[in-house]
């Protein structure tokens, strides 16, 4: 049986130690080829998943399932990595922030981890479904607003649509009246881009949120997580939305984007409809590619490899998804079998509503944009190399422009809008703590969430 290397027995100088390097602009250039040579070792493989970061990575779909739902055996609390605690992790590793600990539910287990979760679905069960189209239409319908009247008929649809548009609907849900929006926005933008700094402009305009929401409740994802009977900290509530931040405005907008472009290439097949090219992204391009760290409580075998107790274990969802066992009866499977949003009990909580924005955005964007085409085939476009993600860098498109204005055309009346956004949109003075009112009464034109609320009012 093949037994791991011990650190001390990696040869110096040895290419990715031997391991299979998961990063780069090879990786994002192809990463099935790579997921084809991982099979090679069995249902799970030793990857480099950043510089110097050594991880088991999960290819089958039937072992996928098998940590995913054996909690007692693989847990989650990132604070056992061997490699860690032992300083062989660059400090200023990009898989830290990625697999470093933080006190939410992704990094829980046992009965913190059934309370943080708990308190999360039952806040989320409260969304209402007709809400939350309207919702997404509307961000749709600025966001459509802002580019289609172009007059060379040009537009980037990730930056200009698939990007912003969770940004919107994720700012909506939570309450943010416009100028703490804004900020909700930037910094998770900036983390996102690794902009400095931008953890602390995140952390102080969520900090700032939940301040208002204990001084005025309102009918907002805030406000529930708050009250709900699981009687979490502030604390505790702001890092459960960094985890629904972190954790949907990406994966959507990936999600958005790829679904976009399948449903608009040479190869989509017409007639079919939006839901199916979802569903096939899900399937084929999973948002989130490589991730969901593990630690075994005790060494354990994955085929004939032995993984450490607490050395990681990360699952390929997109390699799952793939696995050529599963592809020859996949079509007897449900159309939701698919590992995208996880299984077990780390499954995303939010899984049926982020299906419905997808839907829903790319719905609105061949609604409004009738005669919308891609700029180049589906096959020349390009992916980001992150391991973490599959996301297209870009999506070029053209169209007939719009030679009205859309100002506010289905959604001025504010029907969309959360309760607290429409006392924020006529009452701007109240909407925020009494240092920010001023800046957002003078430039209503300021941040995107301010733009967009202007927007909806008609301004």
């Amino acid at each position: 049986m093949q037994q791991p290397l011990e650190p001390q027995e990696i040869p110096p100088g040895c290419p990715a130690h031997g391991n299979v390097q998961m990063y780069g602009p090879a990786f994002g250039a192809d990463p099935d080829s790579h997921y084809a040579q991982l099979r090679s070792f069995g249902p799970s493989a030793p990857v480099d998943i950043a510089p110097e970061v050594q991880a088991e990575l999960v290819t089958s779909y039937d072992a996928a399932l098998y940590v995913l739902q054996n909690p007692a055996s693989f847990v989650r609390d990132s604070r056992r990595w061997n490699a860690l605690n032992e300083g062989r992790v660059p400090a200023d590793s990009p898989a830290l922030p990625m697999m470093g600990y933080r006190p939410n539910a992704l990094f829980s287990d046992g009965a913190a981890h059934a309370r943080l979760r708990q308190a999360v679905t039952d806040s989320l069960a409260t969304v209402n479904e007709h809400q939350l189209i309207r919702q997404t239409q509307q961000s749709a319908a600025y966001l459509i607003s802002q580019f289609s009247t172009d007059i060379r008929g040009q537009a980037e649809l990730m930056a200009e649509y698939a990007q912003p548009l969770p940004l919107l609907v994720f700012s909506n849900l939570f309450g943010c009246p416009p100028e703490i929006g804004d900020r909700v926005i930037a910094g998770i933008s900036g983390i996102f881009e690794g902009t400095p700094g931008a953890d602390e402009v995140l952390g102080g305009a969520l900090t700032e949120l939940i301040a208002l929401k204990r001084r005025r409740p309102a009918a907002d994802l805030t406000t529930r997580l708050m009250g709900h009977p699981a009687q979490l900290s502030d604390e505790e509530v702001l890092h459960q939305l960094v985890t629904l931040l972190s954790g949907g405005t990406a994966p959507l907008a990936a999600t958005i984007g790829t679904s976009s472009a399948l449903y608009l290439g040479e190869e989509w097949q017409a007639g079919l409809p939006v839901e199916d090219a979802v569903s096939q992204t899900l399937w084929n391009y999973a948002p989130i590619a490589n991730y969901a760290a593990h630690y075994p409580t005790q060494d354990v075998e994955l085929g004939d490899r032995v993984i450490r107790a607490n050395d990681p274990i990360l699952i390929s969802f997109a390699a799952a998804n793939t696995d050529p066992k599963l592809t020859e009866h996949r079509e007897k499977l449900s159309a939701k079998a698919h590992l995208a949003f996880g299984a077990g009990p780390h499954a995303c909580p939010a899984k049926d509503p982020a299906f419905m924005i997808a839907v829903t955005a790319v719905e609105a964007l061949l609604n409004r944009l009738p005669d919308v085409e891609m700029r180049v085939p589906f096959k020349a476009l390009t992916w980001t190399p992150s391991p973490w993600s599959r996301s297209l860098v870009t999506l070029p498109i053209r169209f007939t422009p719009r030679a009205v204005p859309q100002a506010a055309e289905s959604a001025g009346s504010n029907a969309g809008q959360m309760p607290q956004q429409q006392a924020a949109a006529s009452s701007p003075s109240t909407a925020a703590p009494s240092h920010t009112n001023a800046g957002v009464a003078s430039q209503p034109k300021g941040g995107l969430f301010s733009r967009f609320l202007a927007w909806t009012r008609g301004e």
